[in-house]
């Protein structure tokens, strides 16, 4: 503090912390949970499962809005997404969840494999000395998953994309959390 005429004033002089400073206070150490983002296995696992989840959720989403606007528009009567498993579907519920269960289960049986070991499943099953161009494993490629070539092409248009699905899955994920309270 400065002595001044009419009184004290004061001068803060702000400079940034060293580089080396202390994270934490002598003798304690973060929790455990946030250092797991700090191994590169387990933060690529993390992005794995926030785009799978990410997913699911705009599936999740537009399955409950399309419905109401159909509903709101005529063309279907009295659906509401939260009593879909009491209408009838063509055939009977057990048909549909082993169904279900064996396809899902093959889908994310490859991406769990395509994990584990990079690059194991991009083989054509047909032509094996074939190999399909897989960039990522969250972003497959070929005819059944990339049709219109949209992950194909320079990096910068792709990662734009990249950024919209993660921003729209992100908010499809909050969006579903207010629709289920």
């Amino acid at each position: 503090m400065n002595a001044t005429k009419g009184g004290v004033s004061s001068v803060c002089v702000c400079e940034p912390l060293p580089p080396d400073r202390p994270l934490w206070f002598p003798g304690s150490s973060p929790p455990e949970c946030w250092m797991a983002g700090f191994d590169p296995k387990t933060l690529k696992w993390f992005a794995q499962a926030e785009l799978m989840h990410a997913r699911w959720a705009m599936l999740a989403v537009s399955g409950i809005l399309i419905p109401a606007l159909l509903e709101s528009l005529g063309f279907i009567d009295n659906f509401s997404w939260f009593d879909a498993s009491d209408r009838n579907y063509f055939t009977d519920p057990t048909t549909l969840f082993v169904v279900q269960m064996a396809l899902m289960g093959w889908v994310e049986g490859r991406r769990w494999a395509d994990m584990l070991k990079p690059e194991s499943v991009n083989i054509d099953p047909k032509l094996s000395n074939r190999k399909n161009p897989t960039p990522d494993v969250s972003y497959p490629s070929g005819l059944w998953f990339d049709p219109f070539m949209w992950g194909q092409g320079s990096p910068e248009p792709v990662m734009v994309l990249r950024t919209k699905e993660i921003k729209n899955g992100r908010l499809a994920m909050l969006a579903f959390v207010g629709f289920c309270f």
